[in-house]
């Protein structure tokens, strides 16, 4: 299953237009935003013409203006608490959550109203004040008990802590209050698919997947269950979805490749495989394929693939090591060219290899932050995949 940070990063895009105080967009924006710079250069005192104008630049994106033209106006109006709620969704919408929270606990100071505590909450969960946002959510609730947004948050909230019961509540009051949220939806198919109740989870889903058709990490995470419960058709039908609605989906086409190999499907992943390698080469899917090639006996394309996946090193999440391990094992087949593992060794080589490794190891980090595969250890890193691509100890070697 996919981390879930994720889904509350796209819940927050489709709630920002929803919580800022931003008005409506205007095609003749831009003409009114020079308009009221004019009239400013003529009389910078004119604070009403400021705050309009700080509105405008917001809303189109001009963050960092905005908020200039904000913090002048807090000079003379610092107990303005909508004055200090705007200039908190600008820190917010520039990722600044610190003074975002500063800027929102100020405005509560001076009139305590629901929507600055809810978005006090959303910052709260940005920053994993879990606890704080959980009393901001509720605080809100006291006044709204029929806001299904705070629910959702107050659900999230309680699944960081581990506390799946209260979690559990929650989003099932969202979804009672507001039977569309696909975000509470897929969050309960998690949980319950934690928990092993497989046929409710595949029930929430389906029911993201009947509001938002290509929402790929739902079909993903229906042909988990689906593999789990060795229905290998039905699992290959929803990653075929899954890839078709996110070629970035790296763990689908792992998986997809796994249940392939299992039902000796092997032309069809290995189509599908350099179709998608085609226009973007990524250090993954090399290395996914030189696998099954290694599998099928084709030494050459085996050598081929391992070499474009170090090549393609920012997207390697695999132990760079642990490839150019395989690399120096193939110079013990002789069927092999040597010259050309040798012209490769020169750039490649292990030692290289480290440097490479190490040059990009930030990158490298933040890229695989969600793969399971990585792990420096080479003894853990050779069991798992020879496990994964049912590798033959005994014919380690191609």
């Amino acid at each position: 299953m996919f981390e879930l940070e994720h889904i509350y990063s796209l819940f927050n895009l489709y709630k920002m237009l929803y919580n800022y105080r931003i008005i409506c967009y205007n095609p003749y924006m831009a003409t009114e935003i020079e308009k009221l710079q004019e009239v400013l250069q003529q009389d910078p005192s004119n604070f009403q013409i400021r705050r309009e104008l700080s509105i405008l630049l917001a809303n189109e994106g001009f963050n960092e203006e905005a908020l200039s033209n904000l913090q002048f106006l807090l000079k003379y109006f610092p107990e303005d608490a909508e004055l200090n709620y705007n200039i908190g969704i600008l820190h917010e919408k520039m990722k600044d959550f610190e003074n975002a929270k500063i800027a929102y606990e100020k405005a509560i100071a001076i009139s305590p109203q629901e929507d600055f505590y809810y978005n006090l909450g959303e910052v709260l969960v940005s920053l994993e004040l879990w606890d704080e946002a959980i009393e901001a959510f509720k605080t809100v609730l006291k006044t709204d008990s029929k806001d299904g947004n705070c629910y959702f948050n107050l659900g999230l909230c309680y699944y960081r802590k581990d506390e799946v019961k209260r979690a559990t509540d929650n989003f099932q009051k969202a979804v009672e209050l507001n039977p569309r949220d696909i975000f509470a939806h897929f969050y309960l198919g998690n949980i319950y698919q934690n928990d092993g109740l497989t046929n409710f989870a595949q029930k929430c889903y389906k029911k993201v997947l009947e509001l938002s058709p290509d929402y790929s990490w739902a079909y993903f995470n229906l042909a988990s269950i689906a593999f789990q419960n060795n229905n290998l058709e039905e699992a290959k039908e929803y990653l075929l979805k899954t890839i078709e609605c996110n070629k970035y989906d790296f763990e689908a086409y792992k998986l997809l490749t796994k249940i392939c190999l299992k039902t000796n499907e092997v032309e069809e992943i290995i189509t599908i495989l350099e179709t998608r390698l085609e226009n973007d080469g990524n250090g993954d899917l090399f290395y996914i394929l030189a696998q099954v090639y290694k599998q099928v006996g084709d030494k050459n394309n085996y050598l081929k693939n391992l070499k474009k996946a170090l090549e393609n090193n920012l997207t390697l999440t695999y132990s760079h090591k642990w490839v150019n391990k395989e690399l120096n094992k193939i110079k013990l087949d002789e069927d092999l060219d040597v010259d050309e593992i040798e012209e490769y060794d020169s750039d490649f080589g292990q030692e290289n290899s480290e440097e490479v490794f190490e040059q990009n190891e930030d990158e490298i980090e933040e890229v695989s932050e969600h793969y399971d595969e990585i792990d420096d250890n080479e003894e853990l890193i050779s069991e798992e995949y020879d496990n994964e691509y049912n590798i033959d100890e005994d014919n380690e070697e191609v």
